[in-house]
């Protein structure tokens, strides 16, 4: 069953002049449910990412069996941590690149399905490691899913939107995701309070188990999905182009990674955008998302200093991770919406150009200055704010820097090849954690701000960027 689609009209009627009215004015039912839809697929994707984010530290713990908080392993499992994380980066880099071209050969629909299957069984076999090998095994299998996601994802909703709408859409589901890493933070919160109790044994286990859920919640909506227009369009334009071409490098292929570099347009807008997926993934995966482990190893002293018992300071460190990761993300879903309404503004390169130094800023002042509980409410929701605000960038800038045919391979190659390069960063901070600043208390604030300078590198690569503000998409 589906329902009616007048998505091939959409993007021709109901224009509005920017900021005339709320932009969901004359949205139809049916582009509301795709926006839904992919809203939820890139939901539960960040979801499974932050459970790995939260489980971490003690997942690498038990399976090094290492001592938590014994600093002779202390270094060794950050080392570790850093290492799954690279290589979980690699597979979502990789994943992202074979989806984004399947998502402009086969369809957007049907490939959103392969990756939710994909991201949400791994994560759930990442339970069942029994050593840091497996482990990573599982996490770069879980990368390979959770990489495809967004590309298809913005795509598809791209290109059913009325293109007054098209911004905010796109802006709104990047938001979305922020509630994703909150759902899994609340999943830290409550484990982390029955692992100190005692109830459950390790809380990690618990975590990666529960990202199984998205696959049993998300595959009935997609068989309901139909593929847009637009991208029907193409397809039907690419077999009337190889019926009449005599050459067939003339024919316009669908998800052809070689156009992406022949032709001088679209070669831009890939360098671009990879140089710009690189430093928001490098500052949000290989510096934000380890305001964790800085976490835990600065609060493990409070508790330690309290008289706990090891499993309650497991419990109590599982408990104010999450409490973390719950007031980041709130941040963050503030500066995504914050970022959609400025671009739509002021442009998209001013948008970036600001929130490039506000995130330097911001990521340097939480890992010098936090130390007491009351500062997790104060600097982790205004880093998260700043550095999530650049993702709401790409998710509304990729999709209007290519063609239909090439929409879903050149999203995809901009921020899964970006993402490739950027898995350096995780191994480069336990380089500079457990080498370089290795005779430093707590390390891992050195490095954090010894790294923020690769956001400067977004605004050396701002000159080149195309400005797409108030242009329709481009075919």
């Amino acid at each position: 069953m589906h329902i009616d689609d007048p998505a091939g009209r959409a993007t021709s009627e109901n224009q509005a002049p920017l900021g005339a009215a709320p932009w969901w004015r004359g949205v139809n039912r049916y582009q509301w449910f795709v926006f839904v839809v992919a809203s939820l697929g890139w939901l539960f994707d960040t979801m499974d990412q932050q459970l790995f984010n939260l489980a971490r530290k003690p997942a690498v713990t038990k399976l090094l069996d290492a001592t938590p908080g014994d600093p002779a392993t202390a270094g060794m499992v950050d080392a570790y941590g850093t290492k799954a994380t690279s290589v979980f980066m690699i597979g979502w880099a990789l994943g992202g690149i074979v989806f984004g071209i399947l998502g402009d050969k086969i369809g957007r629909a049907k490939t959103m399905m392969l990756t939710v299957l994909c991201y949400s069984a791994f994560t759930g076999l990442s339970a069942l490691s029994r050593n840091f090998w497996d482990f990573t095994f599982y996490r770069f299998l879980t990368g390979l899913g959770v990489g495809g996601q967004f590309a298809v994802g913005v795509a598809l909703v791209a290109e059913v939107m009325p293109d007054h709408a098209r911004p905010y859409a796109l802006g709104s589901l990047q938001a979305l995701s922020a509630l994703g890493n909150m759902l899994a933070a609340t999943c830290g919160i409550v484990l982390g309070k029955l692992e100190e109790a005692g109830t459950i044994g390790s809380a990690w286990r618990v975590m990666f188990l529960i990202g199984l859920a998205p696959a049993l919640l998300a595959i009935p909506i997609f068989l309901r999905l139909k593929e847009p227009e637009r991208w029907k369009a193409a397809a039907r334009e690419e077999e009337d182009d190889a019926a009449l071409a005599g050459d067939p490098k003339t024919v316009h292929k669908l998800g052809s990674m070689s156009e992406l570099f022949t032709d001088p347009r679209w070669r831009r807008n890939t360098i671009v955008g990879m140089v710009l997926a690189f430093v928001g993934v490098v500052g949000l995966w290989g510096i934000g998302f380890f305001s964790f482990d800085l976490i835990r190893s600065v609060f493990r002293k409070h508790f330690e200093a309290q008289g706990l018992t090891a499993q309650q300071i497991a419990g109590n460190l599982t408990l104010w991770t999450g409490i973390a990761s719950l007031v980041q993300n709130a941040g963050s879903f503030l500066g995504i919406n914050a970022f959609t309404y400025v671009t739509a503004r002021i442009g998209r390169r001013p948008a970036f150009a600001i929130s490039f130094l506000l995130a330097a800023v911001a990521t340097a002042s939480t890992f010098w200055l936090l130390n007491d509980f009351w500062q997790i409410f104060v600097l982790l929701p205004i880093m998260g704010f700043c550095q999530l605000a650049l993702f709401g960038g790409y998710a509304i800038y990729f999709p209007e820097l290519f063609p239909t045919r090439l929409r879903s391979t050149g999203t995809s190659f901009c921020y899964n090849v970006g993402r490739l390069v950027a898995a350096s960063g995780p191994y480069l901070l336990g380089r500079l954690t457990d080498q370089v600043f290795a005779g430093y208390p707590e390390p891992m604030r050195y490095a954090g701000i010894a790294m923020c300078s690769v956001f400067f590198l977004g605004l050396l690569v701002l000159p080149f960027a195309p400005e797409t503000r108030g242009q329709p998409l481009p075919e």
